[in-house]
Order: structure tokens, then C-alpha cells, then sequence
């Protein structure tokens, strides 16, 4: 299992158990990753960092002042 955590703009628009797809955007030298549609977006990661699987499960939502961030549990 693998977590990685999302920044959302605003609350309310996933929740915990939620399934979410997320796509990958390649950058000149990383990869970021969005949560379908425009939920959330990561932070960036380099090759061997990226994100093999193409949805995954919310386990948790924080919020700080901030903002708030979506945990997702990826099966890798």
C-alpha cells in the first residue's frame, strides 16, 4: 500500500472511503497527478516515483491552515 496526499481547494468534494481515478500530467522533468474531475492535485514526483495505478481508495481528509489535503491509498 502506498499513501499519497492531495491538495484540495475546497471541503466537501470527496470523503473518506471514496474510490477516485486520477490522471498523470508529465512535466519537463516530473510527473503530478489530479484527482478526476479537478478534485485535488499532488505535489510533483520524479520517474521512479510514479504512480502505477490508476485509482485508489480516500482514507482520510485533513485540514490545517493551509487547507485541505486528501489521503489516498494506492494498491502497490
Amino acid at each position: 500500500m502506498r499513501l499519497i496526499e492531495f491538495k484540495m481547494e475546497r471541503p466537501g468534494l470527496v470523503k473518506a472511503g471514496d474510490e477516485v481515478q486520477i490522471i498523470e500530467r508529465e512535466g519537463t522533468s516530473s510527473y503530478s497527478y489530479i484527482i478526476e474531475p479537478a478534485v485535488a492535485m499532488s505535489g510533483c514526483y520524479v520517474g521512479r516515483d510514479r504512480i502505477k495505478s490508476d485509482h485508489g481508495i480516500v482514507k482520510e481528509i485533513k485540514h490545517n491552515d493551509r487547507g485541505y489535503y486528501v489521503i489516498v491509498e494506492f494498491d502497490e
